[in-house]
């Protein structure tokens, strides 16, 4: 476990040195935001909306700026896909470590590398702005301890389905089509384009049995109040057992494909 942490320290300090990139992405996303809330702002002033009311709206937006490099599902690495297709991998098969692991441990220190250098700036100056487009405090202080820990856990799981669609590379060869299509619509359904509340009720119920609302919708609906401390505890219960179904998925799909996985080349 200490070497999977120490790379995980090595990739994170490596990613932090990226300054202008972490810049330009803050800039991006401090604007998306804005021009966000007053489209909603216009939208909730002609319509009544009960699922979340405009408050818990605008700090759904902000928080999702914010964390956009964690919740975001295909904001990650391409190295690993790359290194399969190009047969680099056979360097990473001969170290004697888990594969899995240590893909998982490459993938989320770069998504906390990218999301420390622009998460500071938004949250500080997010709740400064002229109020209703402001970023609210929490609901309670309750309310703010779960949502660090659902967002830590959604982090854990955004990773942990990165690394099981770069394992598709090994029977797709290639890293586009099947895994495009996953990336896609697990971003659509885990409120990233548009929150949960606002989407139509069949995939509201459509988002309780997958995991990806469970990456960044549950922990900034926690934040605002917009989902209360019994069903928050609940939903971080699932968390928990999404993500041990996911890292025995994630090593059945791995260990079958590395049995029939061959290099080719000089």
């Amino acid at each position: 476990m200490k070497k999977y942490f120490s790379y995980f320290k090595a990739e994170l300090m490596a990613g932090i040195q990226y300054r202008g990139a972490a810049i330009s992405g803050l800039t991006t996303q401090f604007f998306w935001g804005i021009i966000l809330i007053f489209v909603y702002k216009a939208f909730y002033d002609y319509t009544s909306i009960r699922s979340i009311n405009y408050k818990e709206l605008v700090s759904y937006v902000w928080l999702n700026q914010a964390f956009f490099c964690i919740i975001y599902i295909n904001k990650t690495d391409s190295g690993i896909t790359n290194a399969i297709l190009d047969g680099t991998v056979a360097y990473e098969l001969l170290r004697p470590y888990n594969v899995f692991t240590w893909w998982f441990s490459k993938l989320i220190s770069k998504r906390y590398s990218m999301v420390i250098l622009r998460c500071i700036p938004i949250l500080i100056v997010s709740p400064i702005i002229w109020s209703p487009y402001n970023l609210s405090g929490p609901k309670s202080v309750a309310s703010f301890l779960l949502f660090v820990l659902a967002l830590f856990l959604g982090s854990i799981i955004v990773s942990l389905i990165n690394v099981l669609i770069r394992s598709i590379a090994f029977y797709t060869h290639q890293d586009k089509g099947i895994t495009s299509i996953i990336t896609r619509v697990a971003d659509f359904l885990s409120g990233f384009f548009l929150p949960i509340p606002l989407l139509p009720d069949l995939l509201i119920k459509i988002t309780k049995y997958l995991p990806f609302r469970l990456i960044g919708d549950l922990p900034f609906r926690i934040y605002s109040g917009n989902i209360n401390i019994t069903t928050a505890t609940y939903d971080i219960t699932l968390q928990v057992i999404w993500i041990i179904l996911l890292v025995i998925i994630g090593n059945i799909v791995l260990l079958n494909s590395l049995k029939k996985v061959s290099i080719q080349g000089g």
